[in-house]
């Protein structure tokens, strides 16, 4: 009598299951997870959206940019221990970047 071995073709399955999605594969955390995009977008990106994604993607180049410099995080340390709002140094700096633009 012959032995089979049975492999899943994933370890772990994330996300909405329907009929009409794509399934896509995502590392995170050193893990490979597969999920279903449920309702892909079918039509393209509006003058809005781009404008916000554009605005979005300035904001964290921005951040960035200030974690990197030692003058300019020292100015946002400090301003960051005296508000109570945010509670990431990170999320404090993006915040003041995204309201400059």
């Amino acid at each position: 009598m012959s032995q089979i071995k049975l492999e899943a073709p994933f370890t772990s399955f994330r996300g909405k299951i329907c009929k009409h999605s794509d399934i896509i594969f995502k590392e995170m955390y050193g893990e490979t997870f597969t999920s279903q995009i449920c309702n892909p977008r079918t039509k393209p990106f509006s003058e809005a959206e781009l404008a916000r994604q554009e605005k979005f993607r300035q904001a964290a180049a921005a951040t960035k940019t200030a974690l990197a410099d030692p003058t300019t995080r020292a100015t946002y340390e400090a301003e960051f221990k005296e508000q109570k709002k945010y509670k990431t140094l990170y999320g404090y700096i993006f915040a003041k970047e995204m309201a400059k633009l």
